[in-house]
């Protein structure tokens, strides 16, 4: 997000992306394993991967064309 919107055309750009990317990992599995984690007084074992649990709307821009 940072280097995506340091040209965005005004800084609600980057507010609308960061807040669903907030919202989203908010109700993420891992979220809910450290909470518990911490409260059991616990290493937190996250599962969450980059790779299957990226949240649906990423990426959010279109590639330019090269050319």
């Amino acid at each position: 997000m940072f280097w995506r919107m340091l040209g965005a055309d005004h800084p609600m750009e980057a507010h609308k992306i960061e807040s669903r990317g907030i919202f989203t990992r908010g109700r993420s599995a891992d979220v809910r394993e450290g909470v518990t984690a911490f409260l059991e007084k616990r290493k937190p074992r996250f599962l969450d991967q980059v790779s299957k649990d990226t949240p649906s709307f990423f990426p959010w821009w279109q590639e330019r064309p090269y050319g």
